[in-house]
């Protein structure tokens, strides 16, 4: 039970909900967006073992272009 703002002296006390679980299309769209993500950062991660391993400004700015414009190649 969850203790809702007092009335005067009275304490007016609210049933606790449990979270509702998402929808289906939620849990599709969740889905797709953590894999694009896992995707776009190994290819972040394979970019950067390309380059030396070292994270530089250029490299920062590189990466982001390429995020943005969508020039990712994977070389595998």
């Amino acid at each position: 039970m969850t203790i809702a703002s007092p009335i005067g002296f009275q304490v007016i006390a609210v049933p606790a909900t449990a979270p509702q679980k998402p929808s289906l299309l939620r849990r599709i769209y969740d889905s797709l967006f953590e894999s694009r993500e896992r995707h776009a950062q190994r290819n972040v991660e394979a970019y950067i073992a390309r380059r030396g391993h070292r994270m530089t400004d250029n490299l920062e700015r590189e990466i982001g272009e390429r995020m943005l414009e969508g020039r990712w190649m994977s070389r595998r």
